[in-house]
């Protein structure tokens, strides 16, 4: 055993092979990454992927009971996959319902309380078992970096189940986060994606003056990263001086605001704070602070009490603003939250009917906002040999012989092919 008592692999002739797999948010992506460092750190390789492996860490997500039903899928595959490997599930499902995950077998559940030990636990876990071959196998590439800056929400919105999960807001020091920062940059990560429970909130819980736009200041001034990704940010949180940040040509502009409702009584049951006026408002400053900048959303389809004038609000509000892509949930009844105690009132076929007319309207913005971006300059990381995001995150794709891999280049846009911009090298 190696320091603080984890296994140490590093003269193993066969490393062993630890699938780490994500579901849900971003914020669940720095973590994975982080546990994923600690092991590679101690002689593992490591896949993001599904596949054979010595064990499994399964980062999960509850915010809805179709996220719970692919955190058992998923834990069933791996254990189809490698039926004696050892599976450590840990994330938002683990700590909602850690008694049914643990009832299957070789699972070992880490509650969110102590993620941190995911990693120690599978190494543990592995500890004296013979790693299988791992000769076509590599640890992944990385172009970007998910870097934690906080955890926990006090808004405590009636349909979510985050808060019960992941409790209180908490931020993490900026010097923490700026040295985290220059050191994924240092190893050749290009993009920093600055992620949290509610990362537009950061610094509400300490009284030392920081704020979303003085972290993202120190990051422009004191790393040397390429390129910063900071996209959600509820409306309230939209300030004059978080936007002044993107006169700096490193930030992407991108801007995921989750709308939820276009209706201002069902905004007031969600016990969201802000109306759909203040939403539409915050979406124009964005769009005359950061010019081309693309705005994705979320949107709750058949909350409680939800009439078809609500419904046509929402509908409404997607036409004037016009986003760049769209994700919508029908809702989702979650224990320990206020909505379920409300009377789920809207029947599921009406549910799947008003989430269609919402998702097809989103996939006609997203053709419309790729279709605008033709003739364009786009600056693109490119995640592959071929293809990467533009930094307005739009999928874009070149025709060249070169591996471009993690490299930024700029893109003329001149066509679009199944949903992926395709552009030429220029320079």
């Amino acid at each position: 055993m190696g320091m603080n008592g984890r296994a140490s692999f590093q003269s193993s002739i066969r490393a062993p092979v630890v699938a780490t797999l994500t579901l849900g948010c971003k914020l669940n992506q720095a973590e994975t990454q982080q546990a994923a460092r600690e092991l590679q750190q101690h002689g593992c390789v490591t896949v993001d992927r599904p596949t054979r492996a010595d064990a499994y860490l399964i980062n999960t997500c509850t915010i809805t009971h179709v996220a719970d039903r692919k955190a058992r899928r998923l834990i069933r595959l791996a254990q189809r996959l490698s039926p004696e490997a050892p599976v450590v599930v840990t994330g938002c499902y683990a700590e909602r319902d850690a008694a049914e995950i643990a009832s299957l077998a070789r699972v070992e559940v880490v509650p969110n309380g102590r993620k941190q030990d995911a990693a120690a636990a599978v190494l543990s876990a592995i500890d004296g078992r013979k790693p299988i071959s791992n000769e076509t196998l590599a640890s992944s590439n990385r172009t970007r970096a998910f870097i934690k800056i906080q955890e926990g929400c006090d808004d405590v919105c009636a349909f979510c189940i985050v808060p019960y999960v992941r409790g209180r807001e908490r931020a993490i020091p900026i010097d923490e986060i700026v040295a985290a920062a220059q050191e994924r940059v240092e190893e050749g990560v290009q993009e920093i994606v600055l992620t949290g429970t509610q990362p537009g909130a950061y610094g509400r819980d300490r009284s030392d003056g920081a704020s979303a736009a003085t972290l993202i200041e120190a990051l422009l001034e004191r790393t040397d990263a390429a390129r910063i990704h900071y996209s959600s940010i509820q409306p309230q949180d939209i300030t004059p001086q978080l936007l002044a940040c993107w006169d700096d040509a490193r930030m992407c502009r991108h801007f995921h605001v989750a709308l939820q409702s276009g209706s201002d009584q069902v905004l007031s049951r969600m016990r969201r704070r802000y109306s759909a006026s203040e939403f539409r408002e915050a979406v124009d400053s964005i769009r005359a602070a950061v010019p081309g900048a693309s705005i994705t959303t979320d949107i709750i389809a058949g909350f409680p009490g939800e009439r078809d004038a609500d419904h046509n609000d929402s509908v409404q509000m997607m036409e004037d603003v016009q986003f760049t892509d769209v994700h919508v949930f029908p809702y989702s009844q979650r224990p320990n939250t206020s909505a379920s105690l409300l009377e789920d009132d809207v029947v599921p076929e009406l549910k799947r009917e008003r989430a269609r007319e919402l998702r097809d309207l989103g996939a006609r913005q997203r053709r419309d906002a790729l279709d605008a971006r033709v003739g364009a300059l786009e600056t693109v990381l490119f995640e592959h040999s071929d293809s990467g995001l533009s930094d307005t995150y739009l999928p874009v794709r070149v025709d060249t012989n070169a591996d471009l891999t993690n490299q930024l280049r700029s893109v003329r846009i001149v066509s679009i092919a199944a949903g992926v911009l395709s552009g030429e090298l220029v320079g």
